[in-house]
């Protein structure tokens, strides 16, 4: 250590402390992630990201093992989910994780977003904590280890027996030259790996990509509609950002070109004037609590286009079973979450799961699909 900085150090031995304590304590780890929360959250925000891969890989989550109630199954199109809850892309950036994410209640994982090379994203600090708003803002700019590393990871753990789903979330690379083809590179590649893909064309921490949502969005599905090499469900994930018209307009495209399905919403660029942390006016994407509004009335809009003819994931300010069922009522399909489980630690699934189950008790509800869309606003 003694080449190192006194900043890196002292990561270094707060790392080192972490791993100690995980490991004296994780028997009672289900109960304590409050506890430790303070602790862990001494780390900036990606060491202590970078430090949860770790333990996960360990095994951290095998004390977190959660058998999902029958009655939670979801049919889309030929894919059957066990629960409407899965992990937004983000989180296992590459597919390494993907696996013993299953293990706690999630019926799908998104891996990625996932480029043609490796890239290392933006300069960091790159992600920012909102802790009064329940929020995190980030602008990472697609930083992975590349499609060919990412998916000799799916490699090693696709043919374990699961229920659950995988998505692969594909984007291009900030200096490639024909972004087009990075699509296509990736979705040739992943096609055969993913239960389904997902169209990344509205990050915000990549310059221009959004681009993709506008004048570009018809070249672009032209040509996966040309080199899709299967029935692998496609979906396109768009921003919050945009107005109704370009959602209509989206949703016309895709319908056009046959492909399957929307994610609705990323994080936005945007700022409500009520944030409360002194990092809401950084740059980047915002998720959380904060982009719970306005990412459920972009799903509400589309599905008063779609009226249930393309399966729509909801994502943006998940944080209970009672937002998943909101946002099922609005027209999801699926519901996605990530930073709400960053502030409440692995066991929120199994309650999340619990949660769903105890409303369709409570509303009579026998199969989710007789709620999506009934309470949708035109």
């Amino acid at each position: 250590m003694l080449f190192y900085e006194n900043s890196e150090r002292k990561k270094i031995s707060q790392l080192f402390i972490f791993e100690i304590v995980f490991l004296r304590v994780k028997i009672n780890l289900p109960r304590m992630y409050r506890i430790i929360r303070p602790l862990l959250w001494t780390l900036e925000p990606e060491l202590a990201h970078n430090l949860a891969i770790k333990l996960i890989k360990f095994g951290f989550l095998n004390f977190y093992k959660f058998d999902t109630p029958l009655n939670l199954e979801v049919s889309v199109g030929d894919l059957s989910f066990p629960s409407p809850v899965g992990l937004a892309a983000g989180f296992d950036k590459n597919a390494e994780i993907f696996y013993e994410l299953f293990k706690i209640g999630f019926g799908f994982v998104e891996v990625g977003t996932i480029t043609p090379v490796p890239q290392t994203g933006n300069p960091k600090p790159r992600i920012f904590r909102l802790e009064e708003d329940k929020g995190l803002i980030n602008r990472l700019g697609f930083n992975n280890i590349g499609l060919l590393a990412a998916t000799q990871n799916i490699t090693k753990k696709i043919d374990l027996k699961r229920k659950q789903k995988l998505g692969v979330n594909i984007g291009p690379n900030k200096e490639s030259k024909d972004r087009v083809r990075d699509y296509i590179d990736c979705l040739r590649k992943v096609d055969e790996l993913a239960d389904y893909i997902a169209i990344n064309i509205s990050s915000p921490n990549t310059p221009n990509l959004r681009e993709f949502e506008n004048t570009k969005i018809d070249d672009l599905l032209r040509e996966i509609e040309l080199n899709k090499l299967s029935k692998k469900p496609i979906f396109v994930k768009i921003s919050p950002d945009l107005e109704n018209k370009q959602i209509a307009s989206i949703i016309e495209s895709i319908l056009k070109f046959n492909l399957d399905g929307l994610i609705l919403t990323n994080t936005t660029t945007t700022r409500d004037s009520r944030l409360k942390s002194k990092f809401g006016t950084q740059e980047g994407g915002l998720s959380g609590l904060p982009l719970s509004e306005l990412s459920n009335q972009k799903l509400s809009f589309a599905y008063s286009i779609t009226n249930g003819a393309i399966p729509i994931i909801g994502v943006g300010g998940v944080f209970s079973g009672k937002d998943v069922y909101e946002k099922m009522k609005l027209g999801a399909n699926l519901v996605q979450l990530y930073t709400s489980m960053v502030y409440e630690g692995p066991g929120l699934i199994k309650n999340i799961n619990n949660e769903i189950e105890m409303l369709m008790n409570d509303d009579g509800i026998k199969n989710l699909s007789e709620i999506i869309g009934i309470n949708r606003k035109a």
